[in-house]
């Protein structure tokens, strides 16, 4: 390796570093433009790419984040990463266009429970009393997937909670893997939210797994960081197959950082 060579090596892991960084401090529109940055001077870089996308789908900007992860996936068509967040991003697009009909009711079959894709969870850390008032039974609403958390959203984008890190991690990766799931409020009362989540597709890399498995059913309980922290190490193997690629590039940040109203 001569001398240029050298050096554009050093510069690359320079501002990777940077791109990173960003990306964990959730600092989205400076990750932007760093990620940006390092596509002008290495055009073929897969990884910028994919952090590029991540940090466009954070800003809400769906349509340039499909260009950056589908760029990635032409310079490498094997990349797990790009390809799961295009499915994901295809379900946060139809998602966004119902949210333009403002408030609707679900359609009666999201009640209708079928075992392993009907699953009815308690909400936790919920939003002020004034967010709420404004929810009734009935009412559809939509999961955003938040790195390893499952946020639960009205029709305005407002956020209503977090469903239960044992059962939302799973979700969460079922989404990001190419799952379609519809989502209603069950029950509202006092300082209590219930929401019923029906898969509507499996992708064909999921098969097999159940959205809503007995044994992850049973009990839905509050959580503290020890309990999350153990939920995580209990699914360690699972993610384990994910571990080429730190995928959200700053989805290890603490719970307070992640979600809204845990404060």
């Amino acid at each position: 390796m001569d001398y240029r060579e050298e050096e554009m090596a050093r510069l690359k892991r320079q501002r990777t570093r940077q791109a990173i960084v960003l990306a964990m401090q959730s600092r989205w529109e400076e990750a932007v433009i760093a990620n940006k940055e390092i596509i002008e001077v290495f055009p073929t870089d897969v990884d910028a790419y994919n952090r590029l996308g991540k940090a466009l789908m954070e800003l809400g900007n769906y349509d340039e984040a499909e260009k950056a992860y589908s760029r990635a996936l032409e310079l490498d068509p094997h990349n797990s990463i790009a390809r799961r967040n295009l499915a994901q991003l295809s379900y946060l697009k139809r998602t966004q266009l119902l949210r333009k009909g403002g408030d609707q009711k679900a359609t009666p079959d999201i009640f209708i429970e079928e075992t392993g894709k009907t699953g009815v969870v308690s909400l936790y850390h919920l939003p002020p009393r004034e967010v709420l008032a404004r929810m009734a039974a009935g009412d559809q609403v939509y999961l955003r997937v938040r790195g390893r958390s499952l946020l639960v959203e009205n029709a305005q984008g407002e956020y209503l909670g977090l469903v239960d890190p044992k059962i939302g991690s799973r979700l969460a990766r079922l989404i990001e893997g190419g799952n379609q799931y519809v989502a209603a409020i069950a029950s509202l009362s006092g300082n209590e939210v219930r929401v019923i989540i029906r898969e509507v597709f499996q992708h064909p890399s999921q098969a097999g797994r159940l959205s809503f498995p007995p044994k992850v059913t049973e009990v839905f309980r509050p959580y503290t960081r020890d309990s999350l922290l153990r939920y995580e190490l209990e699914d360690e193997e699972e993610y384990a197959e994910e571990a080429e690629y730190p995928s959200d590039w700053g989805d290890g940040g603490t719970l307070a950082e992640e979600v809204p109203y845990y404060r």
